[in-house]
């Protein structure tokens, strides 16, 4: 069996060019057919650039270093002046031409000043360099999407009340003092969907960022609170665990994860929430890579608004294949969706690292066969809306 350090070495062949025919023909062949593989040599490609990126900058550095030392050990003083041999030439220029007064005092002030005006030139790069480097080390820390890309959070405009002012209301019905519902509204919306029968949900990271607590509903208008266990801050994935006592479980899950990846032209479908009441949107599988060659999403061909991320994108058999993140601003009707492929890695990573955890994904689809309004009415029941509170 291959370990991952025999995976790197054929892989790094690959890139280089140095498998034979052969040997190159029968690993391509294999990353079309072996998703799994296929992500192996994504990661893999990955890695290696941030790899080289950063060797880069390290040689960039190495040679402003060098520069630096040559300029200052050109402009040492030697430990005693050796005297010039006299030249037989009265000029060292054409005799005709005369040197002005005042190019005659710039050649002193940078004879007397060069290794001060070089060093400070020098530094002066090197600040700039710095400052560049700085910024992209920042900008790489920050979870944000690019200019052109708008992740789907809907903002609640109508209500800006935080939590404990909620909870602080009180209402009168029928004569009575009672409170209200731990939760009404929150500051930010999106979408969530059932992982496992046992109460955890799936959203996008996006959704929950910089949340004091969490609520979801469904389409009964039932209410949970919920908590967040685990993000994935690279792939913008969330798992959300229901803690209200009353919860008694889902059920069986109509719906399965699929593991490999989907095919392009693939019809596709998502239900989401970009306002209170449950929208559908159907299309087509556009692109097996997302914004900028993103290989851990999808691009698909349906319009999503801000109250879509953390939706469901599901194929035609119902076999859930994506999470909805986001669209392209100036292409209409291009959508993302971080792949499926990647939630069932870390479900399997979790239940590994947390055994007692009951990370039990579903193992048949009751969706598969079943007309769309069919598939609909059973999928809602498994869709929520997302309201994240801050104080």
């Amino acid at each position: 069996m291959m370990t991952e350090a025999d995976y790197y070495a054929l892989f790094e062949a690959y890139s280089h060019g140095e498998l034979a025919g052969p040997a190159r023909t029968s690993l391509e062949a294999r990353l079309a057919a072996d998703p799994d593989f296929a992500l192996r040599y994504a990661d893999f490609k990955e890695l290696t650039g941030t790899l080289r990126g950063y060797r880069q900058r390290q040689q960039t550095r190495e040679q402003l270093r060098g520069i630096h030392a040559a300029m200052l050990t050109a402009e040492a003083p030697t430990e005693a002046p050796v005297a010039e041999k006299a030249s037989p030439f009265t000029h060292t220029v054409n005799p005709m031409l005369r040197i002005s007064r005042t190019e005659r005092k710039l050649r002193e002030f940078w004879s007397g000043h060069r290794a001060t005006v070089g060093v400070a030139a020098s530094v002066a790069v090197m600040a700039v360099f710095a400052t560049l480097l700085g910024l992209d080390i920042w900008r790489s820390s920050k979870v944000q999407a690019p200019a052109s890309i708008q992740w789907m959070r809907r903002e609640i405009n109508n209500l800006k009340q935080n939590q404990r002012a909620l909870n602080r209301t009180i209402e009168r019905i029928d004569g009575k003092t009672v409170l209200p519902p731990p939760f009404k509204d929150g500051k930010f919306g999106g979408t969530g969907f059932a992982l496992t029968a046992e109460g955890y949900l799936v959203t996008s990271y996006h959704v929950i960022k910089g949340a004091d607590s969490l609520q979801v509903e469904g389409r009964d208008r039932q209410r949970y609170r919920v908590e967040p266990v685990y993000s994935d801050k690279a792939h913008d994935l969330a798992i959300l665990r229901i803690t209200d006592k009353r919860f008694t479980g889902f059920g069986r899950l109509p719906y399965t994860f699929k593991a490999g990846q989907a095919d392009l032209g693939e019809r596709v479908f998502t239900l989401g929430y970009p306002r209170e009441d449950v929208v559908y949107g159907e299309g087509s599988l556009s692109a097996r890579s997302g914004f900028e060659g993103d290989t851990a999403a999808y691009q698909i061909s349906i319009p999503v608004n801000p109250g879509n991320s953390g939706g469901p994108l599901l194929d035609a058999q119902g076999n859930l294949i994506g999470v909805i993140n986001a669209r392209q601003n100036d292409l209409e009707g291009t959508s993302f969706a971080t792949k499926s492929s990647y939630l069932v890695r870390l479900v399997d990573s979790l239940r590994n690292t947390q055994p007692a955890t009951p990370y039990r994904l579903p193992k048949s689809n009751q969706l598969t066969g079943a007309a769309r309004p069919q598939q609909l009415k059973k999928l809602q029941d498994y869709v929520f809306v997302v309201k994240v509170f801050e104080n």
